[in-house]
């Protein structure tokens, strides 16, 4: 049963209600307050009518999440949105994080379908073997932090599921993690694949090497996947083998 003095932290999915889980559908439902990311909000207000609404704007997260707490706090049940899952990238760490300073609120992350997994459906089967998902934003992150990380997924061969991987003042990142991953070892004919607008409208994917992938423009709706030594493209598709004898 859904509790009152609660925050339901809500992973949306790539933004289709299709792609929305019914463990979300029921908590959506059961709040009194819908708050989050002005555009992730947009994706489902026509759904709730009749529900109190709180947006904001991006770099307005903590607000966001103090605000959710804060409610809830009142009595009533707010559910603080996210695109994909609140886990990954999204509000669940910070609202987490700032719980204690509001006694007597229950939080629960409700999970979602993140792009890493949305878009691999979309390719293929571009992250059946061990994978590494690494944002190239460094908003929050120092950029020699993140070359490590692709250094290190390079060497040890991982496929990669890469979010955030350009933005207006980010323009050659993508290229910057390309190169980084040539000269920790992988190929340049690495299978690579890229999918924008994940289950929305004008939803575009494309397979390419990872020496093209170089030259390549993206933007913030974009989730780049990058192959191992053994990925292929079969079929029009992006297949990593899992390693089972016979295929």
């Amino acid at each position: 049963m859904m509790n009152r003095n609660v925050v339901y932290v809500v992973g949306l999915g790539p933004g289709d209600s299709q792609f929305l889980t019914a463990q979300a559908a029921a908590a959506l439902d059961a709040a009194d307050v819908l708050c989050g990311y002005t555009v992730y909000v947009e994706l489902i207000r026509a759904r709730y009518p009749g529900k109190e609404i709180c947006t904001t704007g991006m770099t307005k997260e903590i607000d966001r999440c103090r605000w959710a707490l804060q409610t809830a706090q009142s009595g009533k049940t707010v559910a603080l949105v996210c695109s994909g899952d609140a886990g990954v990238y999204g509000m669940a760490s910070p609202l987490l994080e700032l719980a204690p300073a509001c006694p007597g609120v229950e939080v629960e992350i409700i999970p979602g379908l993140t792009a890493a997994l949305s878009g691999a459906a979309v390719l293929g089967a571009p992250l059946a073997h061990d994978f590494c998902v690494v944002s190239l934003s460094d908003r929050l992150t120092p950029w020699p932090v993140i070359e490590k990380r692709l250094a290190c997924a390079a060497a040890g061969d991982f496929c990669l599921a890469l979010y955030n991987p350009s933005s207006k003042g980010r323009a050659d990142y993508l290229a910057k993690a390309v190169r980084i991953l040539l000269a920790e070892g992988k190929a340049p004919d690495t299978i690579c694949g890229t999918v924008r607008n994940i289950g929305r409208t004008g939803q575009t994917a494309r397979l390419l090497t990872l020496a093209e992938l170089e030259k390549t423009e993206a933007d913030m709706f974009t989730t780049v996947f990058v192959g191992n030594a053994a990925t292929k493209a079969q079929n029009g598709k992006m297949v990593t083998p899992r390693g089972y004898h016979g295929v």
